[in-house]
């Protein structure tokens, strides 16, 4: 019936309706960005899968994803005032050198389809472990300010119910900023809503490196693998590391793009990326990430991580599997 909307991409060699780009981008980024990921990690696999877009210039097709897409989040977060600085200039310090190495690595290395969906899904799978790791029992041991955040934010939304049945409330107080306490190169300390919170600097700094290497070689800025790596590991409330890591993940974007779009082919194989698909994934995005940044601070984080972790190990283990048989 909308085959008049059909259209081919000619970096690519795509042929998609061009309503699905923006649809899929939407739907996703909606749900990622509340955990502080834009949804390229999941973006990817969808080109690769369903759009058959699998040669290397489709991780920096990926990257022009999150440029045009994440901004709409960051503003979001940034008007909430709650934007953890420190910690993006620590993430972006150590990503940025990471994104050129794996450039290298996903050109000369990762070329063939099959190796890099195997890649994508062993990415995937650590990404999904992480998040369900939580629900464990060990992991229920949280520190004592994790457990009174929580506990203020199931009053908080107890209140708004009462306050406002019809329509959606504020949400987070006014008090419920970001407030850097203390920066030094071994550790950096911030408060958010009465509660303190703390992590190392150089484990942080070196953290966003690994990442680095592996969102550039993905196609993603290294938010999907950060964001829940600070809340399991560090302890963080996702609360104020989401937009860190999507400010993060638009930074070292930008660096991606450039380096597969001048960098030179590869064993004759091109890696620039297909701008115009890339834009509408972008356009799909931006109103999901706005949406997920608007909304997030209505739903606990332990749903976020639930279905991000069950999504995502799902796929990994169809992608990992997919290499041995």
């Amino acid at each position: 019936m909308l085959e008049f909307l059909d259209v081919v991409f000619p970096i690519s060699g795509v042929k998609t309706n061009i309503l699905i780009p923006p649809l899929v981008a939407m739907v996703v980024s909606f749900f990622t960005s509340m955990g502080g990921v834009s949804g390229a990690f999941l973006l990817l696999p969808f080109q690769v899968s369903v759009l058959n877009y699998t040669s290397p210039s489709v991780s920096g097709t990926n990257f022009i994803f999150n440029i045009v897409a994440i901004p709409s989040g960051v503003y979001r977060y940034l008007k909430e005032g709650r934007m953890a600085w420190p910690l993006t200039w620590v993430v972006i310090a150590g990503t940025l050198p990471g994104v050129f190495i794996g450039y290298y690595i996903r050109v000369s290395y990762l070329p063939d389809p099959v190796a890099f969906k195997f890649f994508v899904g062993c990415v995937l799978l650590y990404i999904g472990v992480r998040l369900l790791y939580e629900f464990t029992g060990k992991a229920r041991e949280k520190s004592a300010a994790n457990k009174a955040l929580e506990k203020k934010f199931k009053e908080r939304a107890e209140e708004i119910k009462k306050q406002q049945k019809s329509k959606v409330a504020s949400g987070l107080p006014a008090d419920a900023l970001v407030k850097t306490i203390s920066v030094s190169v071994k550790r950096i300390e911030y408060e958010f809503w009465g509660e303190r919170f703390s992590y190392s600097t150089i484990g942080m700094f070196i953290l966003a490196f690994i990442v680095g290497i592996i969102g550039g070689t993905y196609g993603i800025g290294g938010g999907a693998i950060i964001a829940p790596f600070c809340v399991a590991v560090f302890h963080l409330p996702v609360y104020t590391i989401a937009g860190a890591a999507l400010m993060g993940t638009f930074i070292t974007s930008i660096a991606g793009v450039f380096f597969y779009s001048v960098m030179p082919a590869t064993g004759g194989i091109s890696t620039t990326p297909d701008w115009a698909l890339g834009f509408l994934f972008g356009i799909g995005g931006t109103i999901g990430i706005y949406l997920g940044a608007r909304f997030q601070k209505f739903v606990p984080q332990r749903y976020i991580k639930l279905m991000l972790g069950i999504i995502i190990v799902s796929l990994a283990i169809r992608y990992v599997t997919q290499y041995f048989f």
